[in-house]
């Protein structure tokens, strides 16, 4: 009689998630952090393991999460990044800041890049990306962009408000095809100058930045939709998030 053996399933590698801040609600006299379910769906469905990180202004403390975590999610919000982070003032249109949250996300993003950790920017999360690795933002694409299309979609959010072409060659290529990729869109502003070393990986059809990586390191990917809110809807959107954690599994542990 043969006995069929199988084999262990995957290790879940423990993937760290920033999330947002909520300062107080009418309900209670605390703040709250905040994370939307579908980023820890979309890291459990592609195999990792979720874990939320309370922002700390301890370099001691950021050490601590990326001595525990073998992948980086930053996600996004409704707040911008500060100018002064990439050598300019606010212009017409910057909208509100959460500098806690900023300089928190920050700190985990130079620590992991220096670490060679995986890292996934989604939306904001792109944004400061762009931003650590040396590059500056529009800070309002509707009056800094001539001829940009409408970037804030009104409908549903699992649904796509435009394509992208993704560039051939690219760690985003390897995760979702080349060519048009219809995405979702919640955002005013975007990547401006690259930083150094980043390749822009996706561009919209009036030619807003929808996509940076940084071939330096071994995964440093920024995306400026979500697609964990499109996996039912535009399901190759999940692949992003398994090229991530197949990364974040083979950096350690």
């Amino acid at each position: 009689m043969t006995h069929k053996i199988h084999g262990q399933p995957p290790r879940r590698p423990n993937i760290g998630i920033t999330p947002d801040y909520s300062a107080n609600r009418p309900d209670s006299a605390f703040a709250y952090y905040e994370l939307k379910v579908p980023y820890a769906d979309a890291v459990l469905r592609a195999g990792g393991l979720p874990f939320v990180l309370p922002y700390s202004d301890e370099l001691a403390c950021v050490d601590a999460y990326l001595d525990r975590i073998s992948g980086l999610l930053v996600t996004g919000g409704a707040f911008d990044i500060p100018p002064e982070a990439y050598g300019e003032t606010a212009r017409e249109g910057m909208g509100p800041l959460k500098l806690s949250r900023t300089a928190f996300e920050t700190a985990l993003m130079r620590g992991a890049l220096k670490r060679n950790m995986p890292v996934l920017g989604i939306c904001g999360g792109m944004q400061l990306l762009n931003v650590v690795l040396g590059g500056t933002l529009h800070q309002d694409i509707g009056r800094e962009v001539p001829g940009a299309h409408e970037h804030e979609q009104k409908h549903d959010r699992t649904q796509p408000q435009h394509p992208v072409d993704v560039k051939d060659g690219t760690l985003l290529a390897d995760a979702v095809g080349r060519g048009q990729l219809m995405v979702n869109s919640t955002h005013h502003q975007a990547a401006c100058r690259m930083g150094p070393q980043v390749v822009v990986s996706a561009v919209s059809p009036d030619g807003v930045v929808e996509a940076i990586e940084s071939p330096q390191y071994t995964f440093a990917l920024g995306v400026q939709w979500h697609p964990e809110l499109m996996i039912n809807t535009v399901p190759i959107n999940v692949g992003v998030y398994r090229a991530f954690i197949q990364k974040a599994r083979e950096h350690r542990r």
